[in-house]
Parts: structure tokens; C-alpha cells; sequence
């Protein structure tokens, strides 16, 4: 703020100006002030921002709706969870409260925000080749080593990832790498989904146990087309990797290591089982990858959309332009590199 010394300064300054024969704007200008604080201060040179009593804004929340997403953001079923997360859940349950926005601010003011996970992945890029408008039609698999009892000893997951509903249709934990088990996942898997000549692909990186000849046999005999990482690309696997990176990073992890396969199995299989049917995924429009996978996510998300319609009547001021945006996402790609081939992508999928 300038000192009313200064604003004397430069009133005296202007007046000398349009004394010379300059303009009023023309004079201001060389300040850098507007020309109607120049009137402001030939009024009064005390400056009555700081003590001005201003009307609280329309769209303000109250003491007892901050109150309510305190409340809410420490109940068990969602102190774990960010804004993010806890948002699109209360619309399924009919209920809002406030924006997402609003409850990162609020649990921001009570110093709520600092351990919540966040599954948000900003970094995320669209990296595949083709393009599916429903499950089972795109998977992206892969491997990942898990900590065994000792260190250098590592229980190796197999598992399978539906890149459409982000649903995970199949997993096994092995000792090792090898292309037979490879072949024991995918024939499960394509069994339990009814996948036998039907229309699949399945991506992944260039490893040993995908691309071993035996494995690439199998994948011929169940008509299943294969895609592969680009060459020198690290992340073109990257659905498969970012479900690796969420279960790595999930709270009860066992970063000490697993005492055996058994305890392994054991935590991959609740792991699984949360994810699938408990976890709102940001790329899926916050639904669970099994009420994607199985087609309950128009209903819900239809739903989303009313709740947060009557709350934009009830508080219009509230929104400065439409409503979230929480129409279903009709179909997801493996990096398209021209619309034409995108078209021609989508064409084989169907």
C-alpha cells in the first residue's frame, strides 16, 4: 500500500502536469495509478481499505457446513481419503455438501490434508496403440517384484489390468519369472471373462516371459492379438505400472518384506479385492473399477449429475459456470498418433 506521504507526492506531482497542458490520464500513466484513484486521493488521503466493512459473499459456506465437512473427513470411512475421493462419494449417497475445491481448503485451514492419500496421477500420459469402448476388450499385463523374508529374495506378481474399467482381471504370485506361468495367468484369466475367439488385446513390455516363444504360441491359438512397449520407451506400459506404484504405496503395505508366498498371496488377494470394489478411480470418473467393468457406472454417474445439479439451484452462486463434469467416459486409447488411425484402431476393436 503507499503511505499517504507519498500519495501527497504524487497528487502534487499530477497537478503540476495538467498544469504543463498534460492530460489527467497521461499524467497518471507515468505513475502507473489509475486516474480514478488520483480522485480517490484528492478526496481523502487516508487509505480505508484495510477498515472497510465488506458484505460477506453470497457463496460463502457456513460455520455449519464447515463444521459438517470437518465431521465428515474424520469419520472412519473416509479419513484415509482425499477431497477427491470423499466428493464423489457423498453424491453417490445423494449428499453434497461442498466442492471438492471447498474441502481441500478446509481440511487445508485445520491442517486435516497433510497424510490423506491422493490416488490422483498428474503426470499420467495416454502411451497405447488401440483403442477399446468396453471391458475385456484392451489388457495391459506385467510383473512386479514384491519383498520376500530376506533381502535380495522377492515373490514375483503376476497380474492383468482391464485398461478400459481399470478392473483387475487376473493375477498369480510365483517364485520366479517364467514363461509358464505367464501362459497359466492368461488362460485363466481368458477362461473366467469367456474370452475364447473373442475379440482381445493384450499389452505389455518387451520382458523374457512375454515375448518367449511358447507364451506367443498360446496367445495365437486364443486369437488374442498382442501389442508391445515401443523400444527405448519406459513408460508405455504405464497402466500396468501405476497399479503397481498405488499398491506399493498403500498404507499397510508390508515394506519389510513378505514371510512367505502364502502371506503374499494372502495380501494381494484382499489388495484385490479392495481395489476392485472399494477404490474410486480418478481415471474412471471416481466409479469402482467393478462397477465400470460391469456397466453400474452410467446409473451412478447420472445420479452425481442430479445431486449436483439441485445443489447448484439451491446455491447458484456457488458455481461461476456448469456443473462438474461427470458424463461417462465412452472409451480409452493406447496412444492414437493420428485421428485416422484412431478410427482405424477403434474399427478392430469392435
Amino acid at each position: 500500500m503507499i503511505n499517504a506521504t507519498n500519495r501527497k507526492e504524487a497528487i502534487k506531482l499530477i497537478d503540476e502536469a495538467k498544469v504543463q497542458g498534460a492530460s489527467l490520464s497521461a499524467a497518471c500513466k507515468e505513475l502507473n495509478i489509475h486516474p480514478r484513484t488520483y480522485n480517490r486521493w484528492k478526496v481523502s488521503l487516508d487509505d480505508k481499505r484495510p477498515t472497510a466493512i465488506r458484505p460477506t459473499p453470497k457463496s460463502k459456506i457456513t460455520k455449519e457446513e464447515k463444521k459438517e465437512i470437518i465431521k465428515v473427513a474424520n469419520t472412519p470411512k473416509y479419513k484415509d481419503l482425499p477431497p477427491s475421493q470423499i466428493v464423489p462419494m457423498l453424491a453417490d449417497e445423494g449428499i453434497y455438501i461442498a466442492s471438492e475445491s471447498t474441502f481441500y481448503r478446509v481440511l487445508k485451514e485445520e491442517k486435516m490434508n497433510t497424510k490423506r492419500i491422493s490416488t490422483r496421477n498428474i503426470n499420467a500420459k495416454v502411451i497405447t496403440t488401440h483403442t477399446a469402448n468396453k471391458p475385456n476388450r484392451l489388457w495391459s499385463w506385467d510383473i512386479t517384484w514384491l519383498p520376500g523374508p530376506v533381502k535380495g529374495h522377492y515373490f514375483k506378481l503376476y497380474l492383468i489390468l482391464d485398461i478400459f474399467s481399470r478392473y483387475i482381471v487376473g493375477w498369480e504370485i510365483w517364485n520366479e519369472e517364467l514363461s509358464l506361468h505367464a501362459q497359466t495367468l492368461i488362460k485363466k484369466a481368458a477362461f473366467k471373462h469367456k474370452l475364447i475367439n473373442e475379440p482381445l488385446v493384450l499389452h505389455s513390455d518387451n520382458g523374457s516371459p512375454m515375448k518367449a516363444q511358447n507364451f506367443q504360441v498360446l496367445l495365437e491359438k486364443l486369437e488374442i492379438t498382442k501389442s508391445y512397449s515401443r523400444p527405448r520407451v519406459s513408460n508405455d506400459n504405464a497402466y500396468s505400472e501405476s497399479l503397481f506404484r498405488t499398491l506399493k504405496y498403500s498404507k499397510d503395505f508390508p515394506f519389510k518384506g513378505f514371510k512367505t508366498i502364502k502371506d503374499a498371496r494372502s495380501w494381494i488377494f484382499d489388495f484385490v479385492k479392495f481395489y476392485n470394489t472399494n477404490s474410486r478411480h480418478s481415471g474412471v470418473k471416481f466409479v469402482t473399477p467393478y462397477e465400470r467393468h460391469y456397466g453400474y457406472d452410467s446409473e451412478i454417474l447420472e445420479k452425481r449429475k442430479n445431486v449436483y445439479n439441485k445443489a447448484k439451484l439451491r446455491n447458484p452462486s456457488r458455481w461461476s459456470s456448469n456443473i462438474r463434469d461427470w458424463n461417462r467416459i465412452e472409451t480409452v486409447s493406447l496412444n492414437p498418433t493420428t485421428k485416422e488411425e484412431e478410427n482405424i484402431q477403434f474399427k478392430k476393436i469392435i
